[in-house]
Protein backbone atom coordinates (compact mmCIF):
# COMPACT_ATOMS: atom_id res chain seq x y z
CA UNK A 1 0.00 0.00 0.00
CA UNK A 2 2.93 2.31 0.75
CA UNK A 3 4.37 1.78 -2.74
CA UNK A 4 0.99 2.32 -4.34
CA UNK A 5 0.53 5.58 -2.46
CA UNK A 6 3.98 6.81 -3.54
CA UNK A 7 3.11 5.95 -7.13
CA UNK A 8 -0.19 7.79 -6.87
CA UNK A 9 1.66 10.84 -5.53
CA UNK A 10 4.12 10.77 -8.42
CA UNK A 11 1.30 10.49 -10.95
CA UNK A 12 -0.82 13.03 -9.04
CA UNK A 13 -3.71 10.57 -9.04
CA UNK A 14 -6.01 12.16 -6.45
CA UNK A 15 -8.72 9.47 -6.58
CA UNK A 16 -6.24 6.68 -5.80
CA UNK A 17 -4.68 8.76 -3.01
CA UNK A 18 -8.10 9.35 -1.43
CA UNK A 19 -9.00 5.66 -1.75
CA UNK A 20 -5.78 4.60 0.00
CA UNK A 21 -6.26 7.14 2.78
CA UNK A 22 -9.82 5.91 3.32
CA UNK A 23 -8.58 2.30 3.44
CA UNK A 24 -6.05 3.30 6.10
CA UNK A 25 -8.78 5.00 8.15
CA UNK A 26 -11.01 1.93 7.88
CA UNK A 27 -8.12 -0.32 8.90
CA UNK A 28 -7.39 1.84 11.94
CA UNK A 29 -11.05 1.64 12.98
CA UNK A 30 -11.00 -2.14 12.65
CA UNK A 31 -7.78 -2.39 14.66
CA UNK A 32 -9.29 -0.20 17.38
CA UNK A 33 -12.43 -2.36 17.53
CA UNK A 34 -10.35 -5.51 17.96
CA UNK A 35 -8.17 -3.78 20.54
CA UNK A 36 -11.22 -2.79 22.61
CA UNK A 37 -12.58 -6.34 22.42
CA UNK A 38 -9.45 -7.48 24.26
CA UNK A 39 -10.63 -5.36 27.20
CA UNK A 40 -14.15 -6.84 27.05
CA UNK A 41 -13.18 -10.41 27.82
CA UNK A 42 -14.71 -10.85 31.29
CA UNK A 43 -17.52 -13.37 31.66
CA UNK A 44 -20.28 -10.76 32.04
CA UNK A 45 -19.03 -8.17 29.54
CA UNK A 46 -21.10 -9.45 26.62
CA UNK A 47 -24.39 -9.20 28.54
CA UNK A 48 -27.13 -6.58 28.47
CA UNK A 49 -27.23 -4.28 31.48
CA UNK A 50 -29.34 -2.32 33.92
CA UNK A 51 -28.46 1.32 34.61
CA UNK A 52 -29.71 2.65 37.93
CA UNK A 53 -29.56 6.39 38.64
CA UNK A 54 -30.18 8.17 41.96
CA UNK A 55 -30.24 11.90 42.65
CA UNK A 56 -28.04 13.13 45.47
CA UNK A 57 -28.89 15.69 48.13
CA UNK A 58 -29.92 19.04 46.76
CA UNK A 59 -33.55 18.69 45.79
CA UNK A 60 -34.60 19.89 42.35
CA UNK A 61 -31.04 20.61 41.20
CA UNK A 62 -29.81 17.05 41.76
CA UNK A 63 -33.05 15.54 40.49
CA UNK A 64 -32.72 17.46 37.23
CA UNK A 65 -29.08 16.32 36.98
CA UNK A 66 -30.13 12.69 37.46
CA UNK A 67 -32.59 13.11 34.58
CA UNK A 68 -29.83 14.60 32.39
CA UNK A 69 -27.64 11.56 33.09
CA UNK A 70 -30.46 9.20 32.17
CA UNK A 71 -30.93 11.06 28.90
CA UNK A 72 -27.16 10.83 28.25
CA UNK A 73 -27.15 7.04 28.55
CA UNK A 74 -30.30 6.69 26.45
CA UNK A 75 -28.73 8.88 23.74
CA UNK A 76 -25.54 6.79 23.89
CA UNK A 77 -27.63 3.65 23.53
CA UNK A 78 -29.36 5.09 20.46
CA UNK A 79 -26.03 6.03 18.86
CA UNK A 80 -24.85 2.42 19.36
CA UNK A 81 -28.10 1.14 17.79
CA UNK A 82 -28.83 -0.59 21.09
CA UNK A 83 -32.35 -0.95 22.46
CA UNK A 84 -33.46 0.36 25.84
CA UNK A 85 -36.57 0.32 27.97
CA UNK A 86 -37.92 1.83 31.16
CA UNK A 87 -37.98 -0.32 34.31
CA UNK A 88 -38.86 2.13 37.07
CA UNK A 89 -38.98 5.86 37.76
CA UNK A 90 -39.65 8.12 40.72
CA UNK A 91 -40.18 11.66 39.55
CA UNK A 92 -38.77 14.70 41.30
CA UNK A 93 -40.98 17.08 43.25
CA UNK A 94 -40.65 19.91 40.70
CA UNK A 95 -38.47 18.54 37.89
CA UNK A 96 -36.21 15.63 37.01
CA UNK A 97 -36.16 12.28 38.80
CA UNK A 98 -35.34 11.05 42.28
CA UNK A 99 -34.36 7.67 40.87
CA UNK A 100 -34.78 5.58 37.73
CA UNK A 101 -33.71 2.26 36.26
CA UNK A 102 -33.35 1.54 32.55
CA UNK A 103 -32.42 -1.65 30.75
CA UNK A 104 -30.07 -1.51 27.76
CA UNK A 105 -29.90 -4.35 25.24
CA UNK A 106 -26.87 -4.63 22.97
CA UNK A 107 -23.62 -6.47 22.30
CA UNK A 108 -21.26 -5.90 25.23
CA UNK A 109 -23.59 -3.30 26.77
CA UNK A 110 -22.42 -4.17 30.28
CA UNK A 111 -18.78 -4.31 29.23
CA UNK A 112 -19.01 -0.82 27.78
CA UNK A 113 -20.83 0.74 30.73
CA UNK A 114 -19.50 -1.19 33.73
CA UNK A 115 -17.01 1.53 34.67
CA UNK A 116 -19.75 4.18 34.78
CA UNK A 117 -20.75 3.07 38.28
CA UNK A 118 -20.00 5.85 40.74
CA UNK A 119 -20.80 9.46 41.55
CA UNK A 120 -21.18 12.04 38.74
CA UNK A 121 -20.81 15.74 39.58
CA UNK A 122 -22.33 18.71 37.72
CA UNK A 123 -21.36 22.39 38.07
CA UNK A 124 -23.56 24.95 36.32
CA UNK A 125 -25.61 28.10 36.65
CA UNK A 126 -28.88 26.78 38.02
CA UNK A 127 -31.95 27.25 35.80
CA UNK A 128 -34.00 26.94 39.00
CA UNK A 129 -32.21 29.75 40.86
CA UNK A 130 -33.70 33.21 40.30
CA UNK A 131 -30.36 34.68 41.40
CA UNK A 132 -28.54 32.80 38.60
CA UNK A 133 -25.98 31.42 41.03
CA UNK A 134 -23.62 28.53 40.37
CA UNK A 135 -24.64 25.18 41.86
CA UNK A 136 -22.90 21.84 42.30
CA UNK A 137 -25.07 18.73 42.01
CA UNK A 138 -24.41 15.02 42.45
CA UNK A 139 -26.05 11.84 41.20
CA UNK A 140 -25.03 8.20 41.41
CA UNK A 141 -24.97 5.69 38.58
CA UNK A 142 -24.85 1.92 39.19
CA UNK A 143 -24.50 -0.51 36.29
CA UNK A 144 -24.96 -4.27 36.58
CA UNK A 145 -25.38 -7.09 34.03
CA UNK A 146 -28.59 -8.81 32.99
CA UNK A 147 -27.86 -12.43 33.91
CA UNK A 148 -29.00 -15.16 31.53
CA UNK A 149 -30.61 -18.51 32.29
CA UNK A 150 -27.25 -20.30 32.23
CA UNK A 151 -26.16 -18.49 35.40
CA UNK A 152 -27.55 -20.01 38.59
CA UNK A 153 -28.23 -17.64 41.49
CA UNK A 154 -29.81 -19.12 44.63
CA UNK A 155 -32.32 -16.82 46.34
CA UNK A 156 -34.19 -18.01 49.44
CA UNK A 157 -37.79 -16.85 49.95
CA UNK A 158 -37.12 -16.18 53.66
CA UNK A 159 -34.45 -13.65 52.65
CA UNK A 160 -36.93 -11.47 50.73
CA UNK A 161 -39.29 -8.67 51.70
CA UNK A 162 -41.81 -7.90 48.95
CA UNK A 163 -43.73 -4.60 48.97
CA UNK A 164 -46.32 -3.37 46.48
CA UNK A 165 -47.25 0.24 45.76
CA UNK A 166 -48.92 2.39 43.14
CA UNK A 167 -46.96 3.43 40.08
CA UNK A 168 -45.85 7.07 39.98
CA UNK A 169 -44.20 7.21 36.55
CA UNK A 170 -45.00 5.92 33.09
CA UNK A 171 -47.89 3.56 32.63
CA UNK A 172 -50.74 5.42 30.95
CA UNK A 173 -54.23 5.08 32.41
CA UNK A 174 -53.06 2.35 34.78
CA UNK A 175 -50.97 4.75 36.88
CA UNK A 176 -52.19 5.16 40.48
CA UNK A 177 -55.17 2.83 40.03
CA UNK A 178 -53.78 -0.40 41.53
CA UNK A 179 -50.80 -1.47 43.59
CA UNK A 180 -49.06 -3.05 40.59
CA UNK A 181 -45.55 -1.71 41.24
CA UNK A 182 -43.26 -4.07 43.17
CA UNK A 183 -40.25 -3.49 45.42
CA UNK A 184 -38.14 -6.42 46.65
CA UNK A 185 -35.54 -6.13 49.41
CA UNK A 186 -32.92 -8.86 49.73
CA UNK A 187 -32.37 -8.78 53.49
CA UNK A 188 -28.87 -10.36 53.76
CA UNK A 189 -27.30 -8.01 51.20
CA UNK A 190 -29.74 -5.09 51.69
CA UNK A 191 -30.07 -4.84 47.91
CA UNK A 192 -33.35 -3.22 46.82
CA UNK A 193 -34.89 -3.55 43.35
CA UNK A 194 -38.17 -2.19 42.03
CA UNK A 195 -40.24 -2.28 38.85
CA UNK A 196 -43.37 -0.48 37.71
CA UNK A 197 -43.30 -0.66 33.92
CA UNK A 198 -45.84 -3.49 33.56
CA UNK A 199 -49.57 -3.37 34.33
CA UNK A 200 -49.37 -6.78 35.95
CA UNK A 201 -48.03 -7.07 39.49
CA UNK A 202 -46.94 -10.61 38.62
CA UNK A 203 -44.86 -9.40 35.66
CA UNK A 204 -43.33 -6.60 37.72
CA UNK A 205 -42.36 -9.11 40.41
CA UNK A 206 -40.80 -11.36 37.76
CA UNK A 207 -38.76 -8.43 36.43
CA UNK A 208 -37.71 -7.56 40.00
CA UNK A 209 -36.49 -11.10 40.59
CA UNK A 210 -34.43 -10.96 37.39
CA UNK A 211 -32.96 -7.63 38.48
CA UNK A 212 -32.18 -9.04 41.93
CA UNK A 213 -30.36 -11.99 40.37
CA UNK A 214 -28.38 -9.54 38.26
CA UNK A 215 -27.49 -7.40 41.28
CA UNK A 216 -26.39 -10.41 43.33
CA UNK A 217 -24.35 -11.76 40.42
CA UNK A 218 -22.65 -8.40 39.93
CA UNK A 219 -21.99 -8.18 43.66
CA UNK A 220 -20.27 -11.57 43.66
CA UNK A 221 -18.18 -10.65 40.61
CA UNK A 222 -16.95 -7.48 42.29
CA UNK A 223 -16.21 -9.37 45.49
CA UNK A 224 -14.16 -11.96 43.60
CA UNK A 225 -12.27 -9.27 41.76
CA UNK A 226 -11.74 -7.35 45.01
CA UNK A 227 -13.22 -4.26 43.41
CA UNK A 228 -16.00 -3.70 45.91
CA UNK A 229 -14.00 -2.91 49.06
CA UNK A 230 -15.76 0.45 49.41
CA UNK A 231 -18.73 -0.31 47.15
CA UNK A 232 -21.52 -0.02 49.71
CA UNK A 233 -19.83 2.77 51.66
CA UNK A 234 -19.44 4.86 48.48
CA UNK A 235 -23.14 4.37 47.72
CA UNK A 236 -24.11 5.75 51.11
CA UNK A 237 -22.94 9.28 50.35
CA UNK A 238 -23.62 10.90 46.99
CA UNK A 239 -21.42 13.95 47.36
CA UNK A 240 -17.98 15.46 47.65
CA UNK A 241 -14.91 13.24 47.49
CA UNK A 242 -16.57 10.30 45.75
CA UNK A 243 -17.12 11.55 42.21
CA UNK A 244 -15.64 9.62 39.29
CA UNK A 245 -16.38 12.34 36.73
CA UNK A 246 -17.08 16.08 36.77
CA UNK A 247 -19.19 17.90 34.19
CA UNK A 248 -18.46 21.63 34.43
CA UNK A 249 -20.65 24.05 32.46
CA UNK A 250 -19.68 27.21 34.40
CA UNK A 251 -17.38 29.17 34.72
CA UNK A 252 -15.67 27.15 31.95
CA UNK A 253 -16.71 24.12 29.91
CA UNK A 254 -15.03 20.82 30.69
CA UNK A 255 -15.81 17.18 31.40
CA UNK A 256 -13.05 15.39 33.29
CA UNK A 257 -12.80 11.77 34.42
CA UNK A 258 -11.03 11.70 37.77
CA UNK A 259 -9.81 8.11 37.31
CA UNK A 260 -8.17 8.42 33.88
CA UNK A 261 -7.70 12.23 33.73
CA UNK A 262 -9.28 12.12 30.27
CA UNK A 263 -10.96 15.44 29.39
CA UNK A 264 -13.40 16.89 26.88
CA UNK A 265 -14.08 20.59 26.30
CA UNK A 266 -17.45 19.82 24.67
CA UNK A 267 -19.79 18.94 27.57
CA UNK A 268 -22.84 19.46 25.35
CA UNK A 269 -21.69 16.60 23.10
CA UNK A 270 -20.92 14.38 26.10
CA UNK A 271 -24.36 15.02 27.60
CA UNK A 272 -25.83 14.23 24.19
CA UNK A 273 -24.45 10.70 24.45
CA UNK A 274 -20.97 11.01 22.92
CA UNK A 275 -19.19 9.22 25.78
CA UNK A 276 -17.29 6.50 23.88
CA UNK A 277 -13.92 8.20 24.43
CA UNK A 278 -14.50 8.21 28.20
CA UNK A 279 -15.66 4.59 28.14
CA UNK A 280 -12.63 3.48 26.14
CA UNK A 281 -10.20 5.25 28.45
CA UNK A 282 -11.83 3.56 31.44
CA UNK A 283 -11.45 0.16 29.76
CA UNK A 284 -7.78 0.80 28.99
CA UNK A 285 -7.26 1.81 32.63
CA UNK A 286 -8.70 -1.51 33.83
Amino acid sequence: MDDLFKLALEEENISVQNEILQNVKDLRKEVKKNEIKCFLANEADSLDCYVEIHAGAGGTESQDWADMLRRMYLKWSDKKNFKSNFISEHKGDEAGIKSATIKIYGDYAFGWLKKESGIHRLVRISPFDSGARRHTSFASVWVYPVVNENISIQILEKDLRVDTYRSSGAGGQHVNTTDSAVRITHLPSRIVVQCQNERSQHKNKETCMNMLKARLYDYEIKKREKENQNFESSKSEIGWGHQIRSYILQPYRLVKDNRTNFESTSPEKVLDGEIDDFLEQSLYKN
